[in-house]
């Protein structure tokens, strides 16, 4: 049989899957125990017990300014940035994603603006929503919904001309109106492709909530990590980023799970097609 008609069973997709995790954790023992050996008080590569004791600090034991347990305390406060900045944009790339795709005239009108806005750089615009916005929750919120919004859109438009012309003709056969069609026969089909868009979307959220804590925040994981690098606190700075990685990997999962638990119509049609 040819390689490319070979598939791998269960348990073998978890081993490879596991393996790339390995080899880089063996590499960085090496590289650590390397440089260790010729500096003990080396920075860099911290080694795993002292990234374990920054880990007890920093999840465990109240932090003696604020009595915060700051691992804790940073991560609801990027997950609430992230929740409020994420929800708002899939309620606007849903509402104009639909429109755009189902109504020409809002199509015409729209879309040479949500198209030039998904060209602007996110980042190059963060100083001008400091200065309208402040230095609060607001202009980061802001960030993430003009750095994924556009996006989403975009994608939810084409989704929606992709709708086969005739489920929209036997509709309108039917006497539905316009209204009942984007309700009925648009937006069924569409949701589990808003979960896809937002799933997509996570990691540029992440990046540039990262982005705004760095610049300007009192707390978060962004500041954090932005905080400790100026000690080259790499035995803090590591476990934070695993951390939002696995956040990352949490609520990709978890969204995921609602699209199947929701729409399974939609994956098992995605199976078949594959």
């Amino acid at each position: 049989m040819k390689l490319i008609n070979r598939k791998p069973s269960r348990p073998v997709r978890v081993i490879l899957g596991i393996l790339p995790f390995l080899l880089l954790l063996v590499l960085y023992l090496g590289a650590s125990n390397a440089r260790l050996a010729a500096n003990p008080n080396d920075k860099l590569l911290p080694a795993l017990t002292t990234i374990g004791a920054a880990i007890e600090r920093m999840a465990f034991q109240p932090d003696k300014r604020s009595g915060d347990v700051l691992l804790w305390r940073d991560t609801a406060s990027s997950l609430g940035r992230l929740a409020v900045g994420v929800s708002i944009s899939a309620a606007c790339a849903l509402i104009l994603g639909v429109l755009m795709g189902a109504i020409p005239f809002a199509r015409a009108k729209l879309s040479p603006l949500v198209t030039a806005i998904s060209l602007v750089p996110p980042m190059a615009i963060l100083p001008v929503l400091f200065i309208v916005f402040g230095l609060g929750e607001v202009s980061k919120i802001v960030l993430i919904v003009i750095g994924i919004t556009p996006f989403m859109t975009r994608d939810l438009l084409q989704r929606v001309r992709e709708i086969p012309t005739e489920q929209i003709i036997k509709a309108q056969t039917l006497g539905a109106n316009t209204w009942q069609i984007i309700v009925r026969v648009i937006l069924p089909q569409i949701m589990p492709r808003l979960i896809a868009a937002v799933r997509l979307s996570l990691g540029a959220a992440w990046l540039f909530l990262i982005a705004a804590e760095a610049i300007a925040s009192t707390d978060g994981l962004g500041y954090r990590i932005f905080l400790v690098r100026r000690y080259l606190a790499m035995d803090v700075i590591l476990p934070y980023v695993i951390w939002i990685t696995f956040l990352a990997f949490v609520v990709d999962y978890l969204l995921r799970r609602v699209s199947l638990l929701c729409y399974p119509w939609f994956h098992s049609q995605a199976k078949e097609n594959d």
